[in-house]
C-alpha cells in the first residue's frame, strides 16, 4: 500500500503552546528511534516548541486502546497498531499485521487526513516516517542519520551474518539490548529524548546506560548457554520452552548462530503480563524461508511481518502456547 498523500489540517501558528502524545512500540529500537524521529519531525514541521509525552505500548491477548489514553492535543501512534480513535492525529507503521480487526482496516481506508500512513514494504518505521518527512513535508534531520541507518539494520536483520548480530559490536546493538531487556518505560522514554538530539556513542557511555547494560550483556551471555541447552532443530526448524527461566527477551539471532543450517525458530517464554509465542526466520539460511510468519502468527490472533511474527496469549495459558506452538513448528517443517 503506498503511503497517503499528506494535507496539512489543523495547523497551530508556530510557537503555540502544544501538548502532544506519541504511542509507540515499546521496548523496540525502531520504536523508539520513530518515537524521537517522528516527535523531532512534529517540532520542526509543525509545533516548535511543544512537548511530548511518550508512552510505550506491547502487544498483549487483550489488545485494547482506551480512550482515555489519547489526552494530547495532538496524539499519535508510531510502529505500532492502528486505532479508530477520533482523537488519534498521526499514525505511522510497516507491519503486514497493523490492524485489531477489519474494521480498522476500513476506517483507515476511509481516512482522507493525510496523516495516518501505512508502507509494510518498509524494513522500519524510523526509515519509513524519514522518507514521508521529507518527500511530503520537505523536513530533514541530518544529524538523525545514523539512528535511521540503525534502525533500519537492527528491525530489518540486515547484519552480516549471526554472529555479527549476537555480539553486539556496535554502540546501537548494545543500546538495543538496554531498551529490550530493561525493567519499566522510563530509560526508554530517557533514551528516547536523548535520541532526538545526541549519538549513540553518546547515550551508550552515559553512566546511567552503562549502570544497565552491564548486568543485561551478563544475562544476554547467560541466555546463549540457556538457549543452547534447551534447544532443538528438525527438518530445519530450531524450537525451544524457556518457561521455568527469567528470559522473556531474548536477542533473536541466538538460536541462528547456534544452528546455522535453520530456516525457522518458534519458541515459548512467558512474562507477567504474557505468555508469548515468537516465530522468526534464519536471514542467512541457504533454504529461502517459503511460509509468510505474519499470516500464519494472524491465525492465532498475533502477527508480525513476513519473516518474523509473534503471538500473544495470557499469562497463565503456558499449555495452549506449547499447543500453538507445536503446531506451528509442525507447519514450518513441511
Amino acid at each position: 500500500m503506498e503511503p497517503v498523500s499528506a494535507t496539512l489540517i489543523g495547523f497551530r501558528r508556530p510557537g503555540s503552546f502544544m501538548r502532544i502524545r506519541v504511542f509507540y512500540h515499546d521496548h523496540c529500537f525502531d520504536g523508539a528511534a520513530s518515537a524521537a524521529f517522528f516527535s523531532r519531525f512534529i517540532e520542526g514541521a509543525f509545533h516548535p516548541g511543544a512537548e511530548f509525552v511518550f508512552t510505550g505500548l506491547a502487544h498483549k491477548a487483550s489488545q485494547l486502546f482506551e480512550d482515555d489514553l489519547f489526552d494530547g492535543d495532538e496524539n499519535a501512534i508510531v510502529d505500532f497498531k492502528y486505532s479508530n480513535n477520533p482523537r488519534l492525529t498521526w499514525w505511522f507503521d510497516h507491519h503486514q499485521s497493523a490492524f485489531l480487526t477489519p474494521e480498522d482496516a476500513e476506517h483507515f481506508r476511509r481516512d482522507t487526513s493525510g496523516r495516518k500512513l501505512y508502507d509494510p514494504s518498509f524494513k522500519s518505521c524510523t526509515l519509513f516516517i524519514s522518507r514521508v518527512a521529507r518527500q511530503q513535508f520537505g523536513f530533514e534531520a541530518p544529524d538523525l542519520a545514523e539512528l535511521v541507518k540503525w534502525a533500519n539494520i537492527i528491525d530489518g536483520a540486515q547484519y552480516a551474518d549471526a554472529k555479527t548480530a549476537v555480539e553486539l559490536g556496535s554502540s546501537a546493538m548494545k543500546l538495543t539490548l538496554v531498551i529490550e531487556g530493561s525493567k519499566g518505560s522510563d530509560i526508554v522514554h530517557k533514551i528516547i529524548r536523548w535520541m532526538r538530539r545526541e549519538t549513540l556513542d553518546a547515550i551508550i557511555a552515559k553512566p546511567e546506560v552503562q549502570a544497565l547494560y552491564e548486568p543485561l550483556y551478563r544475562r544476554h551471555l547467560a541466555s546463549i548457554g540457556v538457549i543452547r541447552e534447551r534447544a532443538t532443530m528438525e527438518k530445519r526448524v530450531i524450537f525451544f520452552d524457556l518457561i521455568g527461566y527469567e528470559i522473556e527477551g531474548y536477542n533473536k539471532f541466538i538460536p541462528y548462530n547456534l544452528f546455522p543450517g535453520s530456516t525457522y525458530t518458534v519458541s515459548v517464554s512467558a512474562s507477567s503480563f504474557r505468555t508469548k509465542i515468537s516465530v522468526g526466520s534464519n536471514p542467512w539460511s541457504i533454504v529461502e524461508p517459503a511460509h509468510n510468519l505474519a499470516s500464519i502468527c494472524e491465525r492465532y490472533g498475533g502477527g508480525g511481518h513476513a519473516k518474523v511474527g509473534a503471538i500473544s496469549l495470557e499469562p497463565d495459558e503456558v499449555d495452549k502456547a506449547r499447543k500453538v506452538a507445536a503446531e506451528i513448528v509442525a507447519e514450518l517443517q513441511t
